[in-house]
């Protein structure tokens, strides 16, 4: 049982939401805990192909829960490596793609989880928020790294210092989401999206996923060098084979991971 997270599912997808809403989903050790067993717990789940994250309430999360973030023994340094980091490396490193869905606003390590998920989607009146300036502090979550390589230097520096609100609109248009969609339809439509998607051959899906993440670091000839393992993995399964026929007979695959 976990306190501060739903976990839900339909068909083939996860829905992971946490759940303090009357904290705007402020992050607390416990909510990085229960994300955490959320995460293994769709790993595990052999039924489970994608993951949806999203927050109940008014919003995705404002952040770090200020009233809760300094209580307890541990340094701010120390919950940064050793609560945050381990859910956001999970949502990295787990081989099925993770949706954030967003409504109202992701800010501070809120919008770190958001954008570091592998696809976003964005209720119509949502934005993304970093205002570690009007507090004295720094990006965090990883923040630094999503936006400069999403959005170049001098647009995440300005960003960042100004503090400001980033619309979904803006978002789209700068690639940071993938959708846009009515706030009233963002849990159905993200969803449904994530149904669809769960269509597509799992083993295809880790295997881009892992490639793609390694791409962003590396260079070309190693990340060459990576597809070609892969796709030689890739085209011995029985996966690959049934996608092959199906395209052949005119019909939809029926993918088993295998």
């Amino acid at each position: 049982m976990m306190d501060t997270v739903i976990y839900d599912q339909h068909d083939a997808v996860a829905i992971i939401s946490m759940n303090r809403p009357d904290s705007l989903n402020g992050f607390t050790t416990e909510l990085c805990a229960d994300l955490l067993l959320a995460i293994e717990k769709a790993q595990r789940d052999d039924s489970v192909r994608i993951i949806v994250l999203t927050g109940e309430g008014r919003a995705f999360s404002a952040g770090a829960d200020l009233k809760q973030g300094f209580v307890g023994d541990r340094t701010t340094q120390g919950k940064l490596l050793f609560e945050y980091a381990p859910v956001l490396t999970a949502i990295a490193q787990i081989p099925k793609p993770v949706i954030a869905a967003v409504p109202g606003f992701a800010a501070g390590i809120g919008l770190s989880f958001a954008m570091h998920c592998d696809l976003l989607v964005m209720a119509d009146d949502s934005f993304l928020l970093s205002p570690f300036t009007t507090i004295s502090l720094v990006p965090d979550g990883g923040a630094n790294w999503l936006l400069v390589r999403q959005l170049g230097y001098h647009r995440a520096y300005q960003l960042s210092i100004e503090s400001e609100r980033v619309s979904a609109e803006r978002c789209l248009e700068l690639g940071i989401a993938n959708k846009v969609v009515a706030k009233d339809e963002l849990r159905d439509a993200t969803i449904a999206w994530a149904k669809e998607l769960s269509k597509r051959a799992p083993l295809s899906l880790a295997a881009t996923k892992k490639v793609m993440r390694y791409a962003m670091d590396n260079d070309w000839f190693s990340c060459f060098t990576m597809e070609a393992e892969e796709q030689e993995k890739l085209r011995a399964s029985d996966d690959a084979k049934e996608g092959v026929a199906a395209f052949f007979e005119k019909r939809e695959a029926n993918f088993t991971g295998k």
